[in-house]
């Protein structure tokens, strides 16, 4: 009979859930403000070359132009609306995609991006544009600084997202090395046999119908898909546990089988002792990335290797 996955009590998964939250707390703590003034100095850069081209927003022809001048301007330029605006919802509001390949061959298009940016332009930031003026010195500097704090907390949440998620799977990825497993290159998994075979692990790949973050072929003949994730509250973790990692544990197990496949998570981060427990009871293995010896200690307990 295959070794059962670890199944946590309540009172486990209040301790851990709290150890990681604490993890979560020192690693913020310790976050650089240098990055955060890094990210300012350079969306400031961009917003105050966007208002030079533009006549401080005033020249809708100058506006078009700027969409021609990288990524960083094109970023930029969304910020001018209030609230700020996706570059997906902005292709559905105007009609046209934020396409530099298609703004450089069709005019017509950055023509409805720049009338729809300028019919959401943030009034309050910038008051000049309502009134038919040039803006005061003092008006210019607050909507230069104004804007470039909106991208650099933007630009910055979205690093934190990346960079926790890959130092995860990274570190995850080292411990199942030091483990002895052999990682090989990802692939699609149709069936078991597509899998990492026992003993060996792949990056992300397609699984079934769902991506998973990395595969690990267990040495029992099982596969064990895992997940990454990694929350900064309560209400994210239903996001990323329940929402996300759950669903595809049991669409795993619907595909290949429960007496196949391990659907598992590492977690870092801050959850709900309660989405916890649903989650393991809808059959997600749980792991945490500040114990990721439980993780391979499971792996190597499949092959009958203890301690």
């Amino acid at each position: 009979m295959a070794l059962p996955p670890p199944r946590w009590t309540t009172a486990e998964l209040e301790t851990a859930s709290a150890e990681a939250k604490e993890v979560f707390r020192q690693h913020r703590l310790a976050e650089s403000r240098r990055t955060y003034l890094a990210q300012i100095d350079r969306y400031r850069r961009e917003v105050e070359a966007l208002f030079a081209a533009t006549g401080d927003l005033r020249r809708a022809a100058g506006l078009q132009a700027q969409l021609l001048s990288g990524a960083d301007r094109r970023e930029a330029i969304r910020y001018l609306a209030g609230p700020p605006i996706s570059a997906d919802d902005l292709h559905v509001i105007a009609g046209v995609p934020l396409s530099p390949a298609r703004l450089a061959a069709e005019p017509g298009t950055g023509q409805r991006l720049v009338a729809t940016i300028m019919q959401m332009l943030d009034r309050d930031r910038f008051p000049w544009i309502e009134a038919g003026r040039a803006p005061t010195m003092d008006e210019r500097a607050a909507a230069i600084g104004a804007t470039a704090c909106l991208l650099a907390v933007s630009r910055l949440q979205t690093m934190r997202r990346n960079e926790s998620r890959i130092e995860q799977e990274s570190a995850v990825k080292e411990r199942l090395r030091a483990a002895g497993l052999e990682e090989v290159a990802p692939r699609s998994i149709m069936s078991v046999r597509d899998a990492p075979v026992a003993g060996q692990f792949c990056g992300e790949s397609l699984f079934g119908t769902r991506k998973a973050d990395l595969v690990i072929g267990l040495f029992d003949g099982r596969v064990m898909p895992v997940e990454c994730k990694v929350s900064n509250s309560s209400t994210n973790s239903i996001k990323r546990l329940n929402n996300d990692a759950q669903v595809k544990a049991v669409n795993w197990i619907n595909e290949f089988g429960y007496l196949s496949t391990v659907p598992a998570a590492t977690l870092s981060g801050v959850y709900d002792v309660r989405h916890l427990v649903q989650a393991q009871d809808a059959g997600l293995t749980i792991f945490w990335s500040h114990d990721l010896e439980s993780l391979t200690a499971f792996v190597m307990a499949t092959a009958g290797i203890t301690g």
